[in-house]
């Protein structure tokens, strides 16, 4: 499942610290109450209590542990370092020297926080970014990055950066098949027909019927023109695809963007989608259509 929507940037930025936190956020989120500071109390050495109290902010932050539990901006151990007394933060160096204490520390934070794994909440993350999908037409990147979040807020660790996008971008995938098939469920293989020719240029013409109708008769207060005008709205009528009602069974916020689409495109661009969207090029093509009469 292909995942561009993140660029190498933001692929390597996922789980880590873009950049120092603002004094606002550090004081929100990197602040030791009395539960954090007893916590780490039960460290021997300053070295080992800063470095716990900087992997108890991480994934406060993050949502994740870092790999290098030292990997953070100065400005955050300083931060930490100062709420715990500590006047030389450097010697947090020391905390990696035997590896499995982060490792310990961090089931210890887990444990104590509540922070579980991502498989434990992913049937009802997958059922979030369904809904998300098919009620706004969000692209890929605005719903994984507010998917952090959403792990975030419900302190579920989060998974490695291609599990997640590939999850994402294929829920989105199969939202928008779903969305084909409730509008393709709505026409008649008559309509579909009627459909597909209005995409065609017809013999002596030089555009598609669609073409035609978006750009409309030359706006003069005519006798012919007027005459041109109901013929055209009577040629629309005649197509009977006025009252689908696919209101009724999608969401009109997903409606309203196909039929932008569908006042934008043109036959040629709608004619290459794949045989799998009759139904997408049926409401790009009957929306703007309606709107016309």
């Amino acid at each position: 499942m292909p995942v561009e929507f993140l660029t190498d940037d933001e692929a390597a930025a996922y789980g880590r610290f873009a950049g120092p936190p603002a004094r606002a956020d550090l004081e929100r989120v990197f602040f030791l109450d009395d539960e954090d500071r007893a916590l780490v109390g039960r460290r021997r050495g300053e070295h080992m209590k800063l470095g716990f109290a900087l992997q108890l902010v991480t994934v406060r932050w993050l949502g994740t542990f870092l790999e290098d539990p030292l990997d953070v901006p100065g400005v955050v151990l300083e931060f930490v370092a100062e709420q715990l007394g500590v006047e030389d933060p450097s010697q947090v160096k020391r905390y990696t020297e035997r590896r499995p204490t982060p490792f310990d520390h961090q089931q210890e934070i887990r444990q104590a926080y509540g922070w579980k794994d991502f498989a434990s909440v992913e049937p009802e993350f997958v059922a979030w970014v369904a809904a998300r999908s098919w009620t706004s037409g969000d692209g890929s990147k605005a719903i994984f990055t507010d998917g952090v979040g959403w792990l975030r807020e419900r302190k579920a660790l989060l998974p490695g950066v291609t599990t997640l996008a590939r999850l994402v971008a294929k829920i989105r995938e199969d939202t928008t098949k779903r969305l084909w098939g409730a509008l393709e469920g709505l026409l008649t293989i008559g309509q579909r027909y009627v459909l597909d020719q209005m995409l065609e240029v017809p013999p002596g013409s030089r555009v598609s019927d669609l073409e035609r109708w978006r750009k409309g008769v030359a706006p003069r207060a005519s006798g012919p023109t007027i005459i041109k005008a109901l013929d055209q709205v009577a040629e629309i009528c005649g197509l009977e695809l006025a009252e689908l009602g696919a209101e009724a069974l999608v969401p009109q916020r997903r409606l309203g963007e196909l039929a932008k689409y569908g006042m934008r495109a043109d036959a040629s661009a709608l004619r290459r989608h794949p045989d799998r969207a009759p139904a997408l090029n049926c409401y790009v093509q009957v929306r703007p259509v309606d709107q016309m009469l």
